[in-house]
C-alpha cells in the first residue's frame, strides 16, 4: 500500500491548488453594439428585433449581455458606427448585417430578406419589379442611398421620385414612408421590409407588399434580396464560431423572433441553404 506523507509546508500550496480547481470558470460576457433609438432593430428599452435576438444568443451562451449604445445615424453613419464601437473594442458583436460584408467578419446567415414596394392594397396597382410600366405614372418614395435607388437612375424614372432619408435621420422612424403614402405625398413606397415590418403589421395592415426580385428585363441582374448575419471584427474567429453555434441550433427560435416583428423571410431561387 503507498502511504504518502506530504510535508507540513506542502499543505497550503495543495489547499490554494484545490480552490484553485474548485472556482467555476468566468462567466462570459456578451458585448453587442446597438443604436439606442431605431425601432424596430432596437433601442434603450430592448424593444426592436435585435435586441430579442441578442437576448436569445446571450442565453444560449450563459452569457451578460452588455450594450454599447451610440447611434448608426450621426454623422459619418454606419462606417462610423463600426469604427468607433466593433472596431474600437468597445463591444464585440452587431447583431445584423449583409452577409459578406467587407467591414466585419459576418457569420453565416440567420435570415434573408428583401426590398419591397409598399402601396395600398386598395389600389391594385400592377407592380411586380422596377421594370413594371405602372412605376411610370406613379409618384415613388423610396429609401436615399441604397440599392432602389440606383434601379430608379438606371431606369429614368428618378426624376419624380421622392427620397426619404431615413437611414441617415436620427430619431426618424422608417414609418415615415408609410404616413406618407396614406397622406398621398407618394402613391407607392420603396423600402427594406425588415424596416418596416412592424409598423405594416401593427399600424398599416391595408398595404400591399410586393418583395423586389433580384431581376431585370435587359442587362446584368440586379441585388434586392439579402442575406443578413451577424458581425464580429475581422480578426474574431473564436466568436464568430460561437455565433455560428448558436445559430445552427437555434434557427427556429431566431425565426420566430423575427416573425413576431413581421419581417417577411424570403428564399430566392439561386440562394443556398446556409
Amino acid at each position: 500500500m503507498l502511504n504518502k506523507v506530504f510535508p507540513a509546508v506542502m499543505l497550503p500550496v495543495i489547499a490554494a491548488m484545490v480552490v484553485g480547481m474548485a472556482q467555476p470558470a468566468p462567466a462570459m460576457t456578451l458585448r453587442v453594439c446597438e443604436d439606442p433609438n431605431y425601432l424596430p432593430y432596437s433601442n434603450r428599452a430592448g424593444e426592436g428585433f435585435e435586441n430579442k435576438i441578442a437576448e436569445a444568443v446571450a442565453k444560449d451562451l450563459g452569457a451578460t449581455l452588455v450594450y454599447t449604445w451610440r447611434s448608426t445615424r450621426a454623422s459619418g453613419g454606419w462606417d462610423q458606427f463600426i469604427h468607433d464601437t466593433l472596431n474600437a473594442k468597445k463591444c464585440d458583436v452587431v447583431m445584423d448585417v449583409p452577409y459578406a460584408s467587407q467591414q466585419v467578419l459576418t457569420t453565416k446567415p440567420y435570415y434573408v430578406s428583401s426590398y419591397v414596394f409598399v402601396f395600398p392594397r386598395s389600389k391594385n396597382y400592377d407592380i411586380q419589379s422596377l421594370d413594371s410600366q405602372a412605376l411610370r405614372r406613379l409618384r415613388i418614395g423610396y429609401e436615399a442611398d441604397t440599392p432602389p435607388e440606383d434601379g430608379l437612375k438606371l431606369r429614368g424614372i428618378i426624376f419624380h421620385a421622392v427620397p426619404f432619408d431615413v437611414g441617415d435621420t436620427d430619431g426618424e422612424s422608417p414609418a415615415v414612408m408609410l404616413d406618407a403614402i396614406q397622406s398621398g405625398r407618394i402613391q407607392v413606397g420603396i423600402t427594406w421590409e425588415p424596416a418596416v415590418g412592424y409598423f405594416l403589421k401593427s399600424g398599416f395592415p391595408q398595404m400591399e407588399v410586393v418583395p423586389l426580385p433580384n431581376s431585370r428585363s435587359q442587362g446584368v441582374p440586379e441585388q434586392y434580396i439579402f442575406p443578413m448575419s451577424m458581425g464580429v471584427r475581422l480578426d474574431d474567429k473564436p466568436l464568430q464560431a460561437l455565433l455560428n453555434g448558436v445559430i445552427t441550433k437555434h434557427a427556429g427560435q431566431l425565426t420566430a423572433i423575427l416573425n413576431q416583428y413581421g419581417v417577411k423571410l424570403v428564399r430566392p431561387t439561386g440562394v443556398p441553404d446556409y
